[in-house]
């Protein structure tokens, strides 16, 4: 496909990704994600075609305007939408797959200077949870979710859902919505009111000997024995 072309779909992919956009006089203030991803679009040419300096004024100067920071050596597909966009990060090898969401703040940056491949790849479908940090030469698999303000580290694979800090995969099997990110569970709080539960059972045993409390801590036990084996999977 063409540059014009692909410049065209990112446009309207921005209307099947935001309900909010009811225009399209809306884009000229609105929607820096779709203004830097079709600048980013030039300056790849440009720099793919050696005018390298050239290409990272025009990345320069679309940093200063939205807020958006995208190396043009990075290589983003078709379909790719940052929404809001504010704060975003794309380092120079990361490469991102078709139909990919991007929220605010998102970070695909390095962990290493040495050259070579150092920043991510985010597979085809995936989503990026607003103020995520995706670190080094990891890869995000097709379709994965990634919790706002997640830390990855470490690959996620196909279909999963990956959160907190460091993010720990928590599900697998593709998510039937990609845009529900109020249905991701809560693992610290989870975390928080198993051990309310097991202090207040650990003082019961110290009052009195009594077999049910004795079997609702074999009960917590197993509850936290599976979220150990769950973390570490």
């Amino acid at each position: 496909m063409g540059l014009y072309t692909d410049i065209r779909e990112d446009f309207s992919t921005a209307y099947k990704n935001d309900p909010a956009l009811s225009s399209k006089f809306e884009f000229l203030f609105n929607y820096p994600g779709v203004w830097a991803i079709a600048w980013y679009r030039i300056a790849h040419k440009l720099h793919n075609a050696n005018f390298k300096r050239f290409a990272r004024i025009i990345m320069g100067f679309t940093q200063i305007l939205t807020n958006i920071d995208i190396h043009p050596a990075a290589v983003i597909g078709r379909r790719v939408f940052i929404d809001h966009g504010t704060g975003v990060v794309i380092g120079e090898t990361t490469i991102i797959e078709d139909d990919v969401l991007i929220y605010q703040a998102v970070t695909l940056g390095g962990v290493s200077l040495e050259h070579g491949k150092r920043h991510p790849t985010v597979k085809k479908g995936a989503v990026l949870g607003a103020g995520a940090k995706i670190l080094g030469n990891i890869v995000v698999g097709e379709y994965a979710k990634i919790g706002a303000n997640s830390v990855v580290v470490r690959e996620v694979p196909n279909n999963a859902t990956a959160i907190g800090i460091p993010a720990h995969v928590i599900e697998k099997g593709r998510c039937k919505d990609p845009f529900m990110h109020n249905m991701l569970p809560d693992i610290n709080k989870e975390m928080f009111e198993y051990l309310l539960k097991r202090v207040a059972v650990l003082e019961h045993i110290l009052v009195e000997d009594n077999k049910d409390v004795l079997e609702q801590d074999l009960e917590l036990e197993q509850i936290y024995e599976s979220f150990i084996r769950a973390m570490k999977s």
